[in-house]
């Protein structure tokens, strides 16, 4: 496939960036996104330039580091998938294809197509943990019997892998789905009630504090969550936060 690339560049975080366009040709369609963005580095630096900066890790679709905004959807136009796992055939010969990196301002532009998530690390910092003393006095992992229903929804907010297509999704910028993710894989299970009124509260004291939007009711994060973490999280962190509230 023969394709025209309009990639962001920019040099850092306070430079003004711009889209540049790239043509490039001879993609496989079995290739994924990174692997064709890998072609064109090479080319660039056999060139002399300075090629494409771009964030990824695993290249499995674990560990949200390769999110990129592809002709306006957060890890392009498929659907259960990362960046890393989206392949060429979803695109034709002759396309022209828009890269950019994630817009939020809680997302601040380190480079190109980087962006710097840590405001995703420190709303778990602020509460994404239980406190357990293991010195000594480990605890059988059948000890306490858990609800199946609550440990498969817990499970599957656990499958959030922190990428940030959601808040990218969302026309406010909300960072709620992600929160609400890592309130509830603790909520529902016995071990994280001990702590669950200061988590919610400590969680989206912080989320409010990095400068994420507030929720916009479309499901537009539900959707291009590339785990499909459920809406249903969202209204479960409500039901604590209300509650932890009350409680206060």
């Amino acid at each position: 496939m023969n394709l025209k690339l309009k990639i962001w560049r920019q040099q850092d975080a306070n430079t003004k960036g711009k889209m540049v366009d790239y043509p490039i040709s001879g993609v496989d369609s079995d290739m994924s996104f990174l692997e064709m963005l890998d072609v064109l580095n090479e080319e660039l630096v056999a060139k002399g330039e300075e090629p494409v900066e771009f964030d990824h890790d695993c290249r499995e679709g674990i560990c949200g580091a390769c999110s990129l905004q592809i002709n306006g959807e957060p890890h392009g136009p498929d659907r259960g998938v990362t960046t890393c796992q989206l392949h060429m055939r979803m695109f034709k010969d002759g396309d022209t294809i828009t890269i950019e990196p994630f817009r939020a301002s809680a997302f601040p532009v380190i480079k190109d197509l980087i962006v710097d998530r840590s405001s995703f690390d420190r709303i778990q910092q602020a509460g994404g943990f239980i406190s357990v003393n293991t010195s000594g006095n480990t605890i059988d992992a059948n000890a306490i019997p858990v609800n199946k229903d609550n440990a498969d929804d817990s499970f599957n907010a656990a499958t959030c892998i922190g990428c940030g297509a959601c808040v990218a999704a969302c026309k406010n910028a909300s960072a709620m789905l992600f929160t609400s993710a890592k309130v509830s894989q603790f909520a529902l299970l016995p071990q994280g009630r001990v702590e669950a009124t200061d988590r919610v509260l400590n969680m989206v004291r912080q989320m409010d504090e990095e400068g994420f939007g507030n929720c916009s009711n479309t499901g537009a994060c539900e959707i291009e969550c590339p785990k499909g973490i459920s809406l249903e999280n969202i209204a479960r962190m409500n039901r604590e936060y209300l509650s932890a509230n009350l409680k206060k």
